[in-house]
């Protein structure tokens, strides 16, 4: 165990135990999601390795209203056998947010949250601006140069390929049942590594959009930025310095700072549609 790992525990359940546990019934699912603080509602979408709250979440709760969602057939839920596509996913989580009463909401997906996230928008069709007031796409597994790598693995393989700093975060721990429920779902509903309709769905997204890559991310390279920034029409690309694929977990208040300040002021955030900066 690294000399960090019993404080960076510590600063999680602290993060945790801000957060409310509640349940939200829609498409024929029970949904778990978790809340936390006021003001315009974001609601977060997770990647691959299920839902985690920490620091990052914890200080949007700050300026936001968080409501960090467990897709069906991770984590804690049931396993889901149902969902054949991300389009499916899309659709529970859609009806999920509208159960909620939310209104306009922002949303943010990181990693295989991110492939999920720009469905859910595309699902939306003509009305996206008018759910959708802002889209956070974290590393996102929308647009892959290659297929994605296995899901399941060692932790200290895990973790080199989620960080930057492996040495400087707890090893990745997941029941191996959880694992295994999780991997068997992504591989059934993920699709090909460029999905023509999904490219063109977000080529008419009218949402304003910030997409963020670590410097350092050997998942989805960052490069794959650009191409998002070509595509979407109203496309902020930021670069998140010295950072990996889990960019929420090793740099927290670089990732809740241009999250939340995004949110807040949309196209007008201080990059502009030619250029990326890197973020400090």
């Amino acid at each position: 165990m690294s000399q960090t790992e019993p404080s960076m525990a510590s600063a999680r359940l602290a993060a945790v135990a801000r957060f409310a546990e509640r349940y939200v019934d829609a498409d024929g699912f029970r949904i778990r999601y978790f809340e936390a603080g006021s003001g315009r509602p974001l609601v977060l979408l997770h990647g691959g390795g299920g839902l985690i709250l920490g620091r990052a979440q914890a200080l949007l709760a700050e300026r936001c209203r968080v409501i960090a969602c467990e897709v069906p057939g991770f984590g804690a839920s049931p396993v889901n056998e149902r969902s054949q596509s991300m389009r499916d996913l899309a659709h529970t989580m859609r009806q999920a947010i509208a159960a909620l009463g939310l209104g306009r909401y922002a949303l943010l997906g990181e990693s295989f949250g991110g492939r999920l996230a720009a469905w859910l928008a595309i699902e939306a069709g003509s009305a996206a601006s008018e759910e959708v007031e802002a889209l956070v796409l974290a590393a996102p597994a929308a647009i892959l140069r290659d297929d994605p790598p296995p899901r399941t693995a060692a932790p200290q393989e895990l973790a080199a390929r989620l960080y930057a700093h492996p040495e400087r975060q707890p090893l990745p721990a997941l029941d191996p049942d959880v694992a295994e429920k999780q991997s068997r779902l992504i591989g059934r509903v993920f699709g090909p590594s460029r999905d023509a309709a999904l490219e063109a769905g977000l080529a008419a997204l009218p949402v304003p959009t910030l997409v963020l890559f670590g410097t350092e991310d050997r998942v989805t390279v960052p490069e794959l930025g650009r191409i998002y920034q070509e595509l979407m029409p109203r496309c902020r690309f930021v670069l998140v310095y010295d950072a990996g694929h889990a960019i929420a977990q090793e740099r927290p208040e670089a990732f809740a700072a241009l999250v939340a300040d995004f949110v807040e002021r949309k196209d007008t955030i201080a990059t502009n549609a030619g250029s990326s900066i890197i973020n400090p």
